[in-house]
């Protein structure tokens, strides 16, 4: 299979090389050339299989090169670390909900879910081209510390994350900040997660500085992330009785990776009936849904911090797709959100989008009001990004059958989830003497040349 760039004047490239790349050199998104497809007869077979064995079926299409064997080696590895024997598994709120787990990995929250198969798969890529690269991330607060534990004290890979100052919970930050391995470099920049997320394609951008440094990426621009996400999106579907019927998932999203790895899941043949995207204040996606503009905002900080985004970066993917695969519309797009701060899709793009999405915007009072709800019903704690999701799947979908995906675990954000429903959800063992541990974090200001003198200082020949 061949990769795609979503700006069209980027070489088309296999699998491994869309891997170390990350970011299309014409500044686009990597996508598949076609989207391989699961047919009823292969959903029904991935039924109660061990996560890691459905992951290398549904993966293996997308990366050629990998041996299914050697695949299935690595998946297992990866998911074996997962404490839960189900890896991400389906709890039943009522008839027509679930929650979908996805924070049992190393840092508690859904991004482990890929990184520590990314992790895995930079390892054998490097190890088989004796090469080394240099990573620089951007988080809103989980994709940090999920990059951290994936990469930490790895031979040929230096990792750079950058998150906004002040605007991460504290259980997110030390999760960052407490790793003291000689290949791990936080930066608290001066901003916003947008200019976070500004300045790493800022560098991306930079051809020679790229080639300089060998530079790569854990966020969800690297197609790699997206992918690996859309095992958990078969897998609970099955789970909840699909390919025999729909099923509906409810999405916390901020950056778009999650929810569009959803739409890929679809593209693929999984029965899904709609993808609702719930935003919190920081709506530039509803918005979109809702009128087919999309316009930037002034960030708010919020409860549910790993939202707090108004320019998602993987909604380039989705562009591309209703824009009928025309790399020349969405780089007419991409100028006009950088020139003019926005612009609006053809009317048929919309309707086409609206297909398969639903949005919702749910404000901080309903997201805590939420929280106390499902406490009250059930004695389930829950964190305010999952709040968000089954927010707007009650709202929008009351009769379900739909499953909201639970992001994080409520223990990352204690004040948050105490304020709504009294409880104060600890740490897991493994993590109790966090807030005693040393930190170690530069402050930058949101100035992409100092970012990369620090870069060319830090890192590793």
């Amino acid at each position: 299979m061949n990769y795609i760039s979503t700006r069209g004047q980027a070489p088309d490239l296999a699998f491994n090389d869309v891997l170390l790349t990350g970011l299309a050199r014409d500044g686009g998104l990597y996508v598949p050339q076609v989207w391989p497809q699961l047919s009823h007869a292969d959903l029904n077979a991935l039924k109660g299989l061990p996560y890691a064995e459905a992951a290398a079926k549904i993966l293996q299409p997308f990366m050629d090169g990998i041996s299914h064997d050697e695949l299935l080696a690595i998946t297992e590895a990866t998911y074996e670390i997962f404490p839960d024997p189900a890896v991400a598994p389906l709890r039943q709120l009522s008839e027509g909900h679930w929650l979908l787990e996805l924070f049992h990995g190393p840092t508690l929250a859904f991004k482990d879910m890929a990184m520590q198969l990314l992790g895995r798969l930079f390892d054998r890529e490097l190890a088989r081209r004796k090469q080394r690269i240099t990573i620089i991330g951007a988080t809103s607060g989980d994709t940090g510390s999920a990059a951290i534990e994936a990469c930490r004290d790895r031979d040929a890979i230096d990792i750079f994350i950058l998150h906004p100052q002040g605007r991460v919970s504290e259980v997110q930050r030390r999760q960052m900040t407490t790793v003291l391995a000689d290949n791990v470099h936080n930066i608290a920049i001066e901003g916003t997660f947008d200019d976070c997320q500004a300045l790493l394609k800022g560098a991306f951008n930079d051809l020679p500085f790229r080639d300089e440094v060998a530079l790569s990426a854990v966020n969800s621009i690297n197609w790699a992330r997206v992918v690996a996400q859309v095992v958990y999106y078969v897998t609970a579907a099955l789970a909840a009785g699909a390919p025999d019927r729909k099923v509906s998932f409810a999405v916390p999203t901020g950056n778009f990776g999650c929810v569009f790895a959803g739409y890929g899941a679809a593209m693929m043949g999984l029965p899904i009936d709609k993808l609702l995207v719930a935003t919190n204040r920081n709506d530039i996606l509803h918005r979109f849904f809702q009128t087919g503009g999309y316009r930037m905002d002034d960030v708010f900080a919020t409860q549910s911090p790993s939202m707090d985004i108004q320019v998602a970066s993987n909604f380039e993917r989705l562009l591309f797709d209703i824009d009928g695969r025309d790399g020349a519309v969405v780089r007419e797009q991409m100028a006009a959100l950088t020139a003019h701060g926005g612009f609006d899709v053809a009317p048929a793009a919309l309707k086409q989008a609206h297909e398969l999405f639903l949005s919702h915007r749910v404000d901080e009072a309903a997201t805590t009001a939420t929280i106390a709800e499902v406490y009250a019903e059930s004695g389930l704690i829950i964190d305010p990004h999952t709040a968000v999701g089954l927010r707007a799947a009650r709202d929008l979908l009351p009769q379900g059958p739909v499953i909201t995906l639970a992001t994080a675990h409520p223990a990352k954000f204690p004040d948050a989830v105490e304020k709504a429903c009294g409880q104060r959800p600890a740490l897991p063992a493994a993590m109790g003497d966090l807030y005693e541990r040393e930190e170690r974090c530069a402050v930058l200001p949101n100035d992409l040349g100092v970012l990369q003198d620090h870069v060319r200082k830090l890192r590793r020949a």
